[in-house]
């Protein structure tokens, strides 16, 4: 090679094992400021944040007077030494060597100032790159990680449902509808009564992809579009699935807490917080001690039947310390395939978890009814098509068994997780891409 020495590329998350050594790094310039005779470039490469320290007195002339004129966005290619840094949190640092610009950027819209969430919202595509949107995608992607390693490790089996669909899972007219050559077909609510089917044939299974409400919800916490994780397990009863949800839930809680640590820094998160949502198990209250709770409490707007709000959620949430489950609603505000309880005829077998802090509900879960003349009823009742769901009966008829299910709304998790405080009332017509609040 002539002689010529060939510096290792890395990436900023991996500087721990490069101390000392020269390195090259792809980069965007997030920030910069300069002295006469310092420049401190803050750099971001997707992994990481941390910065780039160019001294006047150690460099040619014309690399400090190029990082003096590096503007925000622009891509490079940075060459230096990687050191420790004890101020900063991230550890290390890079004494800069060398500049090579790749990809200038001029007048970027998302400058380091204040910006309404409007604009922000606008500049979706651009604002994922800040600090504090990337710290909650690793939350995300974590959450995501994680599931898959419990359910694994658990013995679930991956199954993919159908995203378009030719009924709904909750009897509900909120759907997004397409022609499906010259049928009817929906955008998938959730893919539940295709991992029935899939219990039935190996067990414990679990799907995770997207669904979506057709709904024009004015409030902070619901999207026309979100990610839903859904198990569903065979020859299981509703405590043993309450089990399951909180220890799923708990692992969720550890794995941030345990990889997601400059995110955790970044967002500010009370780490102290969310230890405590791993301490099982959850306190569980019945759905009439709830209404019977908030009634004690001033709640005069909430009669038994009625389906909890915002402001119901977030109290009964804060008068525990942890996740809360809420058991057996009222039949007539839950979906036809529940169990019913075997000793009332006005509530069936379900629960919702809470979150704390007022992020609301998270999971929404039930044993299913398996008995085939009650489920038949029910879809009358519920005035669907029989036909639709002759397949759905006869899971029923061919050696059906106890079975129960939940669903755990990624974003509304992500959402607690990372601490993000609900700032923006939805449109009633929200953009698709409006997935994670700011």
């Amino acid at each position: 090679m002539n002689g010529e020495t060939i510096v290792e590329q890395i990436q900023i998350i991996d500087s721990k094992n490069h101390v000392g050594e020269t390195v090259k790094i792809g980069a965007w310039i997030a920030n910069k400021r300069s002295s006469g005779k310092i420049a401190f470039l803050q750099l971001r490469d997707g992994t990481a944040y941390f910065q780039g320290i160019v001294v006047k007195s150690e460099v040619p002339e014309e690399v400090f007077q190029l990082a003096k004129s590096l503007t925000q966005e622009t891509s490079v290619w940075i060459t230096g030494e990687i050191r420790e840094d004890s101020r900063s949190k991230f550890g290390y640092e890079i004494g800069v060597t060398g500049i090579e610009v790749i990809g200038e950027s001029h007048e970027y819209p998302i400058t380091p100032k204040e910006h309404g969430t409007d604009f922000l919202m606008d500049h979706r595509h651009l604002w994922l790159r800040s600090s504090r949107q990337h710290a909650i995608m690793q939350i995300r992607n974590e959450i995501i990680r994680a599931t898959y390693e419990f359910f694994n490790n658990n013995n679930f089996v991956k199954i993919d449902p159908p995203i378009l669909t030719a009924s709904t899972a909750e009897g509900t007219t909120d759907l997004f509808e397409t022609n499906y050559f010259d049928q009817k077909a929906y955008l998938s609510q959730s893919g539940q009564l295709y991992m029935e089917a899939a219990a039935l044939a190996f067990g414990k299974v679990f799907s995770f992809g997207p669904t979506f409400r057709a709904e024009k919800s004015k409030t902070r916490r619901h999207l026309i579009e979100f990610w839903m994780i859904e198990p569903e397990m065979a020859f299981m009863h509703q405590e043993e699935s309450l089990e399951v949800q909180e220890q799923y839930v708990a692992f969720l809680v550890q794995s941030v807490l345990d990889n997601c640590d400059h995110a955790l820094d970044v967002l500010e998160r009370d780490r102290e917080v969310l230890k405590k949502y791993t301490q099982l198990p959850f306190p569980r209250i019945s759905y009439d001690e709830a209404v019977e709770l908030l009634k004690k409490n001033g709640f005069d707007d909430i009669e038994w039947g009625d389906d909890f709000g915002s402001p119901h959620e977030t109290f009964i949430a804060n008068s525990f310390d942890r996740p809360v489950f809420i058991l057996n609603y009222p039949k007539a505000i839950k979906a036809f395939y529940m169990k019913p309880h075997p000793t009332r005829d006005d509530v069936v077998i379900c629960a919702d978890m809470i979150a704390p802090e007022g992020y609301g509900e998270i999971i929404g879960g039930s044993e299913r009814a398996i008995d085939h003349d009650y489920l038949l009823e029910q879809i009358r009742n519920h005035n669907l098509d029989e036909k639709e769901y002759s397949w759905y009966l006869d899971l029923r008829r061919y050696g059906s068994v106890p079975h129960s299910g939940f669903g755990l709304g990624l974003e509304r998790t992500v959402t607690w997780l990372a601490g993000i405080e609900h700032v923006r009332e939805a449109s009633p017509f929200p953009r698709l891409l409006n997935r994670i609040y700011p």
